[in-house]
């Protein structure tokens, strides 16, 4: 069977935002910016920064206006922040962001023990802020988590994800993310959950945000590719889980996911060495074995190629 593969694919790293968010070390604010920078000159153009949630909860992500600050803004790099509510808005408004994202579950359990609400009370409550968001021209992107199962209700339905993506359109939210967030999806459940979400945003409207759990998370990718999406969010070394669902690890690296695409004859506009050589940087930072499969070999036949060229 022949796919109609995109041509090329935006990839946005979460790494800075997402990937960080659970450790345990607080990481400088110069080594974010400095993450930031790196993932920037390897061509990445769309990623999230930081988050405005409440140190209490988030303490990795305190120093938020910080980074915003620390960074140097490149022309045509989308710059995105996770905002939870309108005092998390207002507060990132000093950051100047390009895109803010909100997110919802498709999950009842999930969303009540993430934030202590309904679903339906998650998007009413984001509501002023989507609102507030696109009076001030920036753009508005939901991340829609759980959307193939949830740590405490198991497997969702498709229909709960169309459910959702619905509450998230009324509301004004003008992307989507469909997120197999503690990574436990399969091709089909994935491209059910997708074809849901179709229902409401066109094709350019969906992306896709998968971790690596089960080791799904290419495959899952590849699914999402022959549906036609062209958005996926991937997390530098396979950087981060969710604080909130115990057992979810890393999301799918990015340089697995540039690899694979480069391999297709996809475009993402991104160096690949160099990517490999951020996600090296903030995983010797880490004090821990870089995720990404892709990384480690061309890792290990750098020190290989390096080692012969000294006793040559």
């Amino acid at each position: 069977m022949a796919f109609d593969y995109p041509s090329s694919v935006l990839i946005v790293d979460v790494g800075p935002r997402d990937g960080l968010q659970n450790e345990k070390t607080q990481v400088p604010t110069t080594i974010k910016a400095e993450l930031i920078r790196q993932l920037v000159d390897a061509g990445v153009r769309k990623l999230e920064t930081t988050s405005y949630v409440s140190p209490k909860w988030v303490p990795q992500m305190a120093d938020n206006a910080e980074v915003m600050r620390s960074i140097t803004r490149r022309p045509g790099v989308c710059y995105s922040v996770l905002v939870p509510n309108m005092k998390g808005f207002e507060a990132a408004m000093e950051g100047k962001p390009d895109e803010i994202v909100v997110f919802g579950a498709a999950s009842e359990a999930f969303s009540q023990r993430n934030i202590n609400c309904s679903i339906a009370e998650s998007i009413e409550r984001f509501a002023p802020v989507v609102e507030a968001a696109l009076a001030a021209g920036i753009k508005v992107r939901g991340a829609m988590s759980c959307t193939v199962g949830c740590p405490y209700e198991g497997e969702i339905a498709p229909e709960r994800v169309g459910y959702l993506a619905r509450l998230m359109k009324e509301i004004g939210v003008q992307h989507v993310g469909v997120a197999d967030t503690i990574g436990v999806g399969t091709p089909i459940k994935v491209q059910r959950a997708i074809d849901a979400t179709l229902q409401h945003y066109d094709i350019d409207d969906v992306s896709g945000h998968f971790h690596d759990t089960y080791g799904q998370a290419l495959a899952n990718t590849l699914a999402a590719l022959q549906m036609g999406i062209w958005q996926f969010d991937t997390s530098v070394a396979g950087l981060g889980g969710c604080p909130y669902a115990r057992g979810a690890t890393g999301n799918v690296a990015t340089e697995d996911v540039v690899y694979m695409l480069h391999g297709m004859g996809i475009e993402t506009g991104i160096d690949l060495d160099a990517l490999i050589d951020a996600g090296e940087m903030i995983s010797n930072f880490l004090e821990r074995t870089n995720s990404s499969r892709v990384a480690r070999a061309i890792l290990n036949r750098r020190a290989m190629l390096a080692e012969a060229a000294a006793t040559a």
